[in-house]
């Protein structure tokens, strides 16, 4: 009886798509013009083009459709942008008007109906959320506060490196990277490390993967409820094992029993949070006063933790990547970090202003591998033209970042190449001023966490870089080093990073 109801649903669909896709696909209902692009299929729309990899499949269709670009997505309309020109209109221009999020399934569920930060529609909640968590977390005053946290714990991965390179062992370089976020933001986001028995890192991956998944129960809405690609059963299970966690941490603050560990010399976000519970989350506002209930917790710290864990590791990855495959390039970065701490000490982060090639090379690997490739989806609150065409309202705004870091107008013909001397004595930042680079976003919803991640990000790498020699294991040269891509919200590489340390410090 169900997969009869189905057919029926989908023989119904397809009528009523043929004659809603098949009018001039470049024009909308009124006949004004809409951005060129392919021609979509009933139903699905062009959903059969993503592959893979949708950043490289749209990177392509853009070559042949320009850097507006206009797709159709299931029954959303879908604005793909790949030029910095084209995102410096609608990240800058028309910020106000491209400044929302649409509603998706993985937020109902990661983010209890997205009452966190990263997909929560444009509007006085989240610029309350956001103003507070920068408040509490994100400032550049935080940052610095977190500054022993992340001292201490290097101080145990080189420790632990060395171990490894005094036994002459390959080390899961993907694997230690992971950790040692995982154990800085532990400390900084709830002020302790975790239980063994608490696993953050699978169930990030799982969020991450979901949040950026093309989800066919987002884009044709009557196939929803049949779950075809299991979508919603997986983010089910990875809610509820994050959603779980954070109630045991939530429940054992009530308590009064949570863990005692060293006197810190800062106060941690989730302590903040939790001592707010059931407050105004604004209380100098007299209209609508956002309450902070136990869900806005989770959901805030789902967006903190899956943030700061997952985007961070992932950037480092690929930095050290890129390092391995350019012995050129890591020899110059040791030639750096050497004139400036020597060879008798570590890194201390007051060198890190200091370390300007270092500055290039973490650049050139976020052109090459930004973290989150089309970075989180904008959508439209209003109808509106740009550079000509119409944009109708609540259309889905992808900004490839990925295309615009390889974009031979911008880059030149070496575009492809990691060649980290393209930015000396350049102006471009990574802050979003300038959009030939943007992995964090820019504009309104531009990542507020930049400055924690690029500080924990530069630190790491310079560590490594200046207290071990790397090569690669088994013989691999690196040319053949595997650089394969796993595509979600962010970009992390598909196998794990393996190298072989050698301590280099003369003390």
């Amino acid at each position: 009886m169900s997969s009869t109801l189905a057919l029926l649903l989908v023989l119904l669909g397809t009528l009523c798509s043929f004659i809603y896709f098949f009018r001039t696909p470049n024009h909308h209902k009124d006949r004004r013009k809409l951005p060129p692009g392919p021609a979509p299929f009933p139903i699905i729309g062009n959903l059969y083009m993503l592959g893979k990899l949708p950043h490289q499949s749209l990177h392509h269709l853009a070559k042949t459709h320009g850097p507006i670009m206009s797709i159709k997505l299931g029954y959303v309309p879908t604005i793909v942008v790949s030029s910095p020109e084209a995102a410096e209109l609608f990240l800058r221009v028309h910020d106000v008007v491209f400044a929302s999020r649409p509603k998706v399934q993985s937020a109902e569920y990661l983010t209890c109906g997205a009452k966190g930060l990263g997909f929560t529609e444009y509007g006085s909640y989240w610029r309350t959320v956001r103003k507070w968590c920068v408040l509490h977390l994100l400032s550049a005053s935080k940052v610095e506060c977190f500054a022993p946290v992340r001292k201490a714990e290097m101080g145990s991965l080189v420790e632990l490196v060395r171990k490894k390179a005094a036994a002459g062992e390959t080390l899961n370089l993907s694997q230690q990277i992971g950790q040692i976020i995982e154990a800085i933001m532990s400390k900084v986001i709830f002020g302790r490390c975790m239980d063994a028995e608490i696993e953050f890192k699978p169930l990030i991956e799982d969020a991450m993967y979901l949040a950026g998944v093309f989800n066919l129960s987002d884009y044709v809405p009557f196939l929803a409820p049949f779950d075809l690609q299991g979508i919603k059963r997986r983010l089910k299970r990875t809610s509820n094992g994050l959603h779980a966690i954070f109630d045991k941490l939530i429940d054992e603050h009530e308590r009064g029993s949570k863990n005692i560990e060293e006197k810190k010399s800062y106060t941690d976000f989730f302590h903040v949070m939790v001592s707010l519970l059931n407050t105004p989350i604004n209380p100098n506002k007299e209209e609508q006063p956002y309450i902070i209930g136990r869900e806005n917790i989770k959901a805030i710290l789902s967006d903190m933790v899956a943030a700061s864990f997952e985007t961070t590791a992932t950037a480092i990855e690929w930095t050290f990547s890129e390092l391995l495959r350019h012995p050129r390039v890591m020899a110059s970065l040791q030639q750096e970090l050497e004139s400036v701490a020597g060879r008798n000490r570590m890194i201390e982060e007051s060198d890190l202003p200091k370390l300007t090639y270092l500055d290039m090379v973490i650049k050139e690997s976020f052109r090459l591998h930004p973290v989150a490739p089309l970075l989180v989806p904008h959508q439209s609150t209003q109808d509106i033209t740009v550079n000509g065409y119409f944009i109708p309202k609540k259309s889905r705004i992808l900004v490839n970042a990925w295309s615009i870091g390889r974009d031979h107008k911008v880059w030149s013909d070496n575009a492809e190449e990691f060649f980290p001397e393209r930015f000396e004595d350049s102006n471009i930042d990574l802050r979003g001023h300038d959009f030939q680079l943007i992995p964090f976003g820019t504009g309104r919803r531009g990542c507020p966490g930049m400055q924690l991640g690029l500080t924990t990000t530069r630190l790491i790498i310079a560590q490594l870089v200046h207290c071990f020699a790397w090569e690669l294991p088994d013989g691999i040269s690196p040319e053949e080093l595997d650089m394969t891509e796993k595509f979600g919200l962010t970009l992390p590489r598909a196998n794990n990073l393996l190298a072989m340390p050698t301590y280099r410090l003369v003390a």
